[in-house]
């Protein structure tokens, strides 16, 4: 079997328009990635949050009708809501992540790494924080 020799600069050309492009994709995704962030309102419209991209939160209001509840049931419903809007930040960032290296150990390394699951639907009904609230860490 013959191969025809490669010619080194039309190899090493190719190379660097494979790195060129990976190095925009790279880019790209990063540009993506720095947007995203995740908003939530409680069921009621008690509480509103936004998240960044780390999952950090970055905006809280409370509603007039915020002030009625007791402590710890505004405190659980500010939890439930800032889960919520990390889970619409990692969707985003699972999307991004999913153009930019596809299906495989790559995303799932991705996946595995974020503080909540994407997928998961919010598990929260209206008056699940009244009837069941979930612990708060203190």
């Amino acid at each position: 079997m013959r191969t025809d020799p490669v010619d080194p600069e039309q190899w090493l050309a190719g190379y660097d328009r494979t790195l060129a492009r990976a190095a925009a994709n790279a880019r790209a995704a990063s540009e993506s990635l720095r947007n995203t962030g995740g908003r939530a309102t409680s069921p009621r419209g008690e509480v509103e949050v936004e998240v960044g991209p780390s999952g950090a939160l970055t905006g809280l209001r409370l509603s007039p009708a915020a002030r009625a509840l007791e402590a710890e049931a505004l405190a659980q419903l500010i939890l439930g809501t800032v889960q919520d809007a990390h889970r619409e930040a990692a969707a985003q960032v699972v999307d991004i992540m999913t153009d930019y290296v596809g299906e495989g150990p790559a995303l799932e390394l991705v996946r595995d790494n974020l503080p909540v699951d994407p997928g998961a639907a919010p598990t929260r009904r209206d008056d699940d924080y009244f009837a069941n609230p979930p612990g708060v860490i203190g």
